[in-house]
Protein backbone atom coordinates (compact mmCIF):
# COMPACT_ATOMS: atom_id res chain seq x y z
CA UNK A 1 0.00 0.00 0.00
CA UNK A 2 1.32 3.42 -0.90
CA UNK A 3 1.77 5.96 1.87
CA UNK A 4 -0.64 8.88 1.74
CA UNK A 5 -0.42 12.36 3.13
CA UNK A 6 -2.75 15.21 3.89
CA UNK A 7 -3.18 17.91 1.26
CA UNK A 8 -1.37 21.02 2.47
CA UNK A 9 0.04 22.87 -0.56
CA UNK A 10 -2.45 23.93 -3.24
CA UNK A 11 -1.66 25.60 -6.56
CA UNK A 12 -4.43 27.65 -8.17
CA UNK A 13 -4.11 28.26 -11.93
CA UNK A 14 -6.80 30.63 -13.20
CA UNK A 15 -6.79 33.86 -15.19
CA UNK A 16 -9.69 35.42 -13.22
CA UNK A 17 -8.14 37.71 -10.55
CA UNK A 18 -11.39 37.91 -8.55
CA UNK A 19 -11.67 34.13 -8.35
CA UNK A 20 -7.98 33.79 -7.47
CA UNK A 21 -8.43 36.25 -4.60
CA UNK A 22 -11.57 34.46 -3.36
CA UNK A 23 -10.02 30.98 -3.51
CA UNK A 24 -6.78 32.20 -1.91
CA UNK A 25 -8.77 33.72 0.95
CA UNK A 26 -11.03 30.74 1.66
CA UNK A 27 -8.25 28.15 1.28
CA UNK A 28 -5.74 29.97 3.47
CA UNK A 29 -8.59 30.39 5.97
CA UNK A 30 -8.68 26.58 6.14
CA UNK A 31 -4.90 26.59 6.70
CA UNK A 32 -3.81 25.43 3.25
CA UNK A 33 -0.58 26.85 1.81
CA UNK A 34 -1.76 28.49 -1.43
CA UNK A 35 0.21 29.59 -4.48
CA UNK A 36 -1.59 31.28 -7.36
CA UNK A 37 -0.82 32.13 -10.95
CA UNK A 38 -2.86 33.53 -13.81
CA UNK A 39 -0.67 31.89 -16.47
CA UNK A 40 -0.87 28.17 -17.25
CA UNK A 41 2.79 28.04 -18.34
CA UNK A 42 3.90 29.49 -14.99
CA UNK A 43 1.64 27.06 -13.15
CA UNK A 44 3.03 24.12 -15.08
CA UNK A 45 6.60 25.19 -14.30
CA UNK A 46 5.71 25.65 -10.63
CA UNK A 47 4.07 22.22 -10.47
CA UNK A 48 7.11 20.58 -12.03
CA UNK A 49 9.59 22.38 -9.76
CA UNK A 50 7.67 22.62 -6.46
CA UNK A 51 5.27 19.68 -6.59
CA UNK A 52 2.09 20.97 -4.88
CA UNK A 53 -0.23 18.46 -3.20
CA UNK A 54 -3.19 19.57 -5.33
CA UNK A 55 -3.88 21.83 -8.32
CA UNK A 56 -7.12 23.75 -8.88
CA UNK A 57 -7.18 24.47 -12.60
CA UNK A 58 -9.27 26.57 -14.97
CA UNK A 59 -9.81 25.41 -18.57
CA UNK A 60 -10.22 28.63 -20.53
CA UNK A 61 -6.84 30.35 -20.35
CA UNK A 62 -4.66 31.95 -23.01
CA UNK A 63 -1.74 30.10 -24.67
CA UNK A 64 -2.02 26.79 -22.76
CA UNK A 65 -5.57 25.82 -21.88
CA UNK A 66 -6.40 23.72 -18.83
CA UNK A 67 -6.90 20.52 -20.83
CA UNK A 68 -3.38 20.80 -22.27
CA UNK A 69 -1.97 21.75 -18.86
CA UNK A 70 -3.50 18.61 -17.40
CA UNK A 71 -2.25 16.43 -20.27
CA UNK A 72 1.28 17.87 -20.09
CA UNK A 73 1.55 17.46 -16.32
CA UNK A 74 0.13 13.94 -16.29
CA UNK A 75 2.66 12.97 -19.02
CA UNK A 76 5.48 13.67 -16.53
CA UNK A 77 6.25 10.36 -14.80
CA UNK A 78 7.27 11.97 -11.49
CA UNK A 79 4.42 14.52 -11.53
CA UNK A 80 1.44 12.54 -12.83
CA UNK A 81 0.36 11.71 -9.29
CA UNK A 82 -0.43 15.36 -8.45
CA UNK A 83 -4.23 15.49 -8.26
CA UNK A 84 -6.04 18.12 -10.34
CA UNK A 85 -9.47 19.59 -9.69
CA UNK A 86 -10.74 21.38 -12.77
CA UNK A 87 -12.81 24.44 -11.87
CA UNK A 88 -14.31 26.06 -14.96
CA UNK A 89 -17.33 27.76 -16.48
CA UNK A 90 -17.44 25.05 -19.16
CA UNK A 91 -20.23 22.71 -18.11
CA UNK A 92 -20.94 20.59 -21.20
CA UNK A 93 -20.70 16.83 -20.69
CA UNK A 94 -18.11 16.68 -23.48
CA UNK A 95 -15.88 19.09 -21.51
CA UNK A 96 -16.23 16.99 -18.35
CA UNK A 97 -15.31 13.85 -20.31
CA UNK A 98 -12.26 15.53 -21.87
CA UNK A 99 -11.11 16.81 -18.47
CA UNK A 100 -11.34 13.35 -16.95
CA UNK A 101 -9.63 11.77 -19.98
CA UNK A 102 -6.75 14.25 -19.57
CA UNK A 103 -6.27 12.95 -16.03
CA UNK A 104 -8.20 15.29 -13.73
CA UNK A 105 -9.44 13.74 -10.50
CA UNK A 106 -12.52 16.00 -10.27
CA UNK A 107 -14.45 18.53 -12.38
CA UNK A 108 -16.37 21.41 -10.81
CA UNK A 109 -18.16 24.28 -12.52
CA UNK A 110 -18.23 28.00 -11.82
CA UNK A 111 -19.52 29.90 -10.04
CA UNK A 112 -17.57 28.15 -7.32
CA UNK A 113 -19.46 26.70 -4.38
CA UNK A 114 -16.80 26.72 -1.66
CA UNK A 115 -18.55 24.00 0.37
CA UNK A 116 -18.54 21.75 -2.70
CA UNK A 117 -14.88 22.62 -3.32
CA UNK A 118 -13.90 21.65 0.25
CA UNK A 119 -15.87 18.39 -0.03
CA UNK A 120 -14.13 17.64 -3.32
CA UNK A 121 -10.70 18.35 -1.80
CA UNK A 122 -11.52 15.89 1.00
CA UNK A 123 -12.67 13.26 -1.52
CA UNK A 124 -9.48 13.69 -3.55
CA UNK A 125 -7.45 13.49 -0.34
CA UNK A 126 -9.26 10.29 0.65
CA UNK A 127 -8.40 8.81 -2.76
CA UNK A 128 -4.84 8.83 -1.51
CA UNK A 129 -2.46 11.66 -2.29
CA UNK A 130 0.76 9.83 -2.91
CA UNK A 131 3.90 10.70 -1.01
CA UNK A 132 5.44 12.80 -3.77
CA UNK A 133 8.96 12.43 -2.45
CA UNK A 134 8.76 8.73 -3.30
CA UNK A 135 6.38 8.12 -6.21
CA UNK A 136 5.68 4.48 -7.02
CA UNK A 137 8.26 2.84 -9.21
CA UNK A 138 7.34 1.07 -12.43
CA UNK A 139 8.03 -2.65 -12.53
Amino acid sequence: MNPTKKIKKILIVDDDPVLIKLLHSVLTGKEYEVTTTDQAADGLQFAINQHPDLIILDIMMPIINGFNFCRLLKAQERKKHIPIIILTARNEMEDVEIGMEMGAEAYLTKPVNTDELFRTIKVVESMGVKDHAHPPKSV
